[in-house]
């Protein structure tokens, strides 16, 4: 006769926990990294640096920047034309976690906003972290595209932004979520020494305005609005196929949803 187990022996499942992600700034390196990349990395690299539209960054509240993806100079080039120095405000950036793990370059993406999602297995916690930044009023930078085009067309873009956006403002009522499209061009295809640069803000769209319906009905309406005005700031018509970068030039974000 076989004797039944004891409680003692029986196997507990394992329950696996998320780890949170959280993402800071540094107090004494944010106000050097923009000092030096505003004052002279910036204007001693770049030829002419172009950029209008500034007047439509708020100065408060909930934002998401949503900018076209050239080069990886463009978090740089945001900063120099949104951050601290023109609004008094730090950018928030969602980042590749292969970028992030990246020696000295991840050392400072985590000290300056940066915090990590992961394109091939994407986790719910970066988005809830988007969503609290958002809550607390910062301002949040996605890349809508999901990747570098280099070829300077407008791509379709991903309904990941409008997603996160719409789930923070229902999830919050009255927070007031504003969209700001952003439309950064070079001169040449692979940024060198002395490539000129044209940055052209737009208006922002009002999130809560796309919240009136099905959630997807309104993440399409939201995107479509938002794909529209990126088309007017560069002039470009969206392209049905895409040119990614090559392997090894990864985007800080690759939109996976």
């Amino acid at each position: 006769m076989i004797k039944p187990k004891s409680s003692d022996s029986l196997e507990t499942p394992k329950i696996t926990k998320v780890a949170p992600v959280t993402s800071r700034v540094s107090p004494w390196l944010a106000p050097l990294v923009y000092t030096f990349g505003c004052h002279l990395v910036v204007p001693s690299y770049f030829g002419r640096v172009e950029v209008t539209g500034q007047e439509n960054i708020p100065t408060t509240g909930p934002v998401i920047l949503a900018p076209t993806h050239r080069a990886w100079w463009d978090s740089i080039l945001l900063a120099y034309a949104t951050g601290r120095s023109v609004t008094g405000r730090d950018l928030r950036f969602m980042v590749s976690v292969n970028e992030i793990n990246k020696g000295i370059q991840g050392w400072f993406i985590r000290r300056l906003g940066g915090f990590p999602i992961d394109p091939e297995r994407p986790a719910i916690a970066p988005l809830r972290h988007g969503v609290e930044l958002l809550k607390q009023g910062e301002m949040l930078v996605i890349f809508p595209e999901g990747n570098y085009f280099r070829d300077g067309s407008l791509h379709p873009l991903k309904p990941g932004l409008a997603r996160l956006a719409l789930s923070a403002e229902s999830s919050h009522p009255g927070l007031g979520i504003k969209t700001v499209p952003i439309n950064i061009a070079y001169s040449q295809a692979f940024p060198r020494w002395g490539c000129d640069v044209s940055i052209r803000i737009g208006s922002p769209l009002q999130v809560a305005d796309y919240h009136t319906g099905p959630v997807k009905q309104n993440a399409k309406q939201l995107t479509t609005a938002l794909e529209t005005a990126l088309k007017q700031l560069s002039g470009q018509q969206v392209t049905t196929v895409g040119t990614p970068v090559l392997s090894g030039q990864r985007s800080e974000l690759k939109m996976p949803f």
